[in-house]
């Protein structure tokens, strides 16, 4: 398996982790979690989303859950909130859509990981490219990205 930046990263940090390769193909969030053989709602898609003073902010999720924009916005400090035009990711990211990462960011945004992380050992997070995941501890992935712990999710 080649290894991405975002494994090299974690490498560099002494951050412990597994690394999974699936089908870049996979047509959602479940599927991928099907692939690596876990749990959907222990495997998180990274969203990126702007406010309305045009600050970007970073959302992890489980694939299948759905992103509450006024959850997001109140953890955000934000009067209202947006998801990034999928067009928007790559210059402003540096990764593609199906392959964002919290980790290894072009710049460092704010981030914010659903609350329900801390219920699992680890959780899985795209390790910046199409077929390739990351599964570490969600207390690491944390500490690593500076990220806090919020209520995202639509009930």
């Amino acid at each position: 398996m080649e290894k991405t930046n975002v494994m090299r990263l974690l490498d560099q940090a002494k951050i412990p982790y597994r690394a999974y390769e699936y089908d870049p193909e996979a047509k959602d969030g479940n599927e991928v979690a099907k692939l690596v053989g876990k749990d959907p709602d222990s495997v998180f898609k990274t969203l990126i989303a702007v406010n309305n003073k045009r600050e970007y902010f970073v959302f992890d999720i489980p694939v299948n859950a759905t992103l509450d924009l006024k959850k997001a916005a109140r953890a955000s400090n934000s009067k209202s909130i947006e998801m990034l035009h999928q067009k928007d990711l790559l210059p402003l990211t540096g990764y593609v859509h199906g392959g964002c990462s919290p980790i290894g960011l072009k710049k460092p945004f704010p981030v914010f990981i659903e609350e329900t992380a801390q219920l699992f050992d680890s959780i899985c997070v795209s390790a910046g490219k199409r077929g390739y995941q990351v599964e570490l501890s969600p207390l690491d992935l944390k500490d690593y990205v500076q990220a806090s712990f919020a209520s995202l999710t639509k009930d």
